[in-house]
């Protein structure tokens, strides 16, 4: 079975994580644009972390037989750095219309300020402008009234919700965005947003239709192969294969290959791997160690996935 991680921060990611992933049947991963850990400070430094996830990372990634893609966007945690943000702004198209670029997003609210509101709206209309979907984050805290409010900004603006993908999905907040016909995506993330158990819990009673899993990792205390190990729980508890398919696959495909940037075939006939290649004169190879030389990707199946740690969930 293969597998599509339509949320994952690779770039604070080893390469231990891309040859794990790899191993556990990731396919393909999206890599959202989001904040550091701490402020920017000024757009600068934003063109660099933009250039480097349309750029270096995908060639990263292909080293170890995994395509990447990206969401462009600026976060709402430093929307509210008006100067910073109006800068961002300006440069977004030019990134937005990029190779592998497969979204705008991670946008919405972090503490639903006026100021996040202001540029959430402004890059709904790039979205829509550009014919790109849209990736949500929603607020970790207030969460509730915070995706309602994602979802009515949208609705305000004539996007159909068949474009935007709303993350970090839980209980309480599924069924109205499922119910308003947006993508409801949840993150495996252990302590703080979903754990493997409850999301099996969700997929039970609502089904696979507009679900999607992804993982979230970050530079946090998170988890690479979230998506694997919830496929893998899923089915030892009865899901059943093509509803796992769904959520973990092919959903995530359907819901970001709208503008085409994003198709089965990158995976299905991917070039071969040599990591002898450089980019920009930068290879992943150090201290001599030999390189991976592949003429074809290696076919991988779910029982080539052993969860060796404990299962964490996080509270309800």
């Amino acid at each position: 079975m293969m597998f599509i991680d339509s949320h994952a921060h690779m770039l604070s990611r080893t390469t231990d994580d891309y040859e794990a992933m790899a191993a556990a049947g990731v396919v393909a991963v999206i890599e959202p644009a989001f904040w550091l850990g701490q402020p920017r400070t000024h757009v600068g430094t934003y063109i660099d972390y933009l250039a480097s996830i349309v750029g270096f990372e995908r060639f990263r990634a292909g080293q170890f037989g995994i395509r990447h893609y990206c969401t462009i966007g600026l976060n709402s945690k430093e929307a509210n750095n008006e100067e910073l943000a109006e800068g961002v702004m300006e440069i977004l198209p030019r990134f937005a219309l990029k190779e592998g670029v497969v979204a705008i997003g991670e946008i919405g609210y972090d503490e639903q300020t006026a100021l996040e509101d202001k540029y959430f709206r402004l890059q709904i209309e790039l979205a829509m402008e550009l014919d790109l979907p849209v990736m949500i984050h929603t607020p970790h805290r207030d969460k509730k009234r915070g995706t309602s409010r994602s979802m009515d900004v949208c609705d305000e603006h004539g996007i159909d919700p068949s474009k935007v993908v709303v993350d970090h999905n839980n209980e309480e907040t599924v069924a109205e965005t499922l119910d308003r016909g947006y993508w409801a995506a949840f993150s495996i993330y252990p302590s703080t947003k979903m754990g493997n158990a409850r999301m099996v819990d969700i997929l039970q009673q609502y089904g696979p239709e507009r679900i999607i899993v992804d993982s979230a990792c970050d530079w946090g205390i998170s988890e690479p192969l979230g998506v694997a190990k919830t496929a893998k729980l899923a089915l030892q508890r009865g899901v059943p294969e093509e509803h796992v398919r769904l959520v973990c696959y092919q959903n995530p495909l359907d819901a970001y290959g709208q503008n085409g940037q994003m198709k089965e075939d990158d995976w299905l006939n991917p070039p071969a791997i040599d990591q002898r290649t450089v980019y920009e004169g930068n290879s992943i190879l150090r201290g001599g160690r030999e390189p991976r030389i592949e003429d074809q990707p290696t076919q991988r199946t779910l029982e080539d996935l052993v969860i060796e740690c404990e299962i964490r969930d996080s509270p309800a």
